[in-house]
């Protein structure tokens, strides 16, 4: 009796020690870092991709050696959420810490970033030049119907595209970046309007992006926005260059410079043949040029024309007398 008693022993003692043997060279196994691929490597796991699948596909890319390594790693944690999406790849890694990425979402993100001022023709070559984005952005921001609540005027998207820097993944869509693009805009739009009741949010807009694109110098914005205000107040023409060359853009016609065909253009976003504003904004401004809109510079200036001196600055005139010789000295500059 006594030495069945010890032979259990023996038994149960030798097989916790093949036990803790067998476990420590899986934790080893597993443990071990690994790398089955040259240089960089980019792997995406679409969306409800199951923990099987998931290991063959990190198996056959050699990402890890063996799938059955990451079911392990599963099998331990069962309950961890994986995420799906673009993973990039590039030094040796155990299995642990390759299922450490993908549960805490690790993934890949493209930067977009739009400069204040860009158009939406503009900003789908940024998004095309990206090259991860689905769908035509164009027909998605030609669609004024996610700004309509807010600026039930609005002709298209253009103007609420706000301009920043947007992390994007892969095979994101047109349509989600765009969402993405006006609900920065509705957020930075009630910080600067501040619950203003008083403003027409197309109007002011359109204001704010022929503001942006006449000057680049942030003080001048006020006051370029005074101007446009008193000329629409007394009825005269914009006279704004970039309005003429947006309606060549909308006709596809625009052969970067100004043509006299363009200002003859009857296009109601030329504002040398149309008074008042254009049907809407010609740009996406930045917050600056939004503020100077919303509140514009008390001022009597009616005109200004470019320094020439290279300081991006305008001379600004009440008189058109003033105004000319200040094009007179703009166009010796030039010479």
């Amino acid at each position: 009796m006594m030495r069945i008693r010890r032979l259990l022993i023996r038994l149960v003692l030798a097989a916790i020690v093949l036990a803790v043997a067998a476990g420590a060279g899986l934790y080893f196994m597993l443990g071990s870092e690994y790398k089955g691929f040259q240089n960089e490597l980019l792997v995406e796991i679409p969306a409800h991709t199951g923990t099987r699948a998931m290991a063959d596909q990190l198996a056959k890319a050699g990402v890890i050696r063996y799938a059955w390594e990451f079911m392990a790693v599963r099998a331990v944690r069962p309950h961890t959420r994986l995420q799906a999406g673009e993973y990039r790849f590039t030094n040796s890694a155990s299995v642990w810490t390759v299922f450490d990425r993908i549960a805490r979402g690790d993934i890949v993100y493209y930067d977009l970033v739009v400069p204040e001022g860009s158009n939406m023709f503009d900003i789908k070559g940024l998004v095309d030049a990206l090259g991860v984005i689905r769908g035509d952005f164009l027909k998605e921001a030609r669609n004024p119907a996610l700004i309509r609540d807010l600026a039930p005027d609005a002709p298209s998207l253009e103007g609420y595209l706000f301009p920043s820097t947007y992390r994007l993944t892969r095979n994101m869509t047109a349509a989600q970046v765009v969402h993405l693009m006006t609900e920065t805009f509705r957020k930075k739009w009630q910080q600067l309007a501040n619950g203003r009741h008083d403003v027409d949010v197309n109007k002011t807009v359109t204001m704010a992006s022929l503001v942006e694109k006449e000057t680049g110098v942030p003080e001048e914005r006020p006051t370029v926005a005074g101007v446009f205000t008193n000329r629409l107040r007394m009825g005269m023409l914009l006279g704004c260059d970039p309005t003429t060359i947006y309606a060549a853009l909308l006709e596809n016609r625009y052969r970067g410079t100004i043509y006299k065909s363009d200002l003859e253009s009857k296009n109601p976003y030329n504002t040398y043949q149309h008074e008042g504003l254009p049907p809407g904004p010609i740009a996406n401004p930045g917050a600056a040029s939004l503020k100077a809109a919303l509140s514009p510079a008390d001022t009597k200036y009616l005109y200004f024309v470019a320094r020439g001196d290279g300081s991006g600055g305008h001379h600004f005139s009440t008189t058109v007398a003033e105004h000319n010789k200040a094009v007179a000295d703009y166009r010796k500059t030039q010479k």
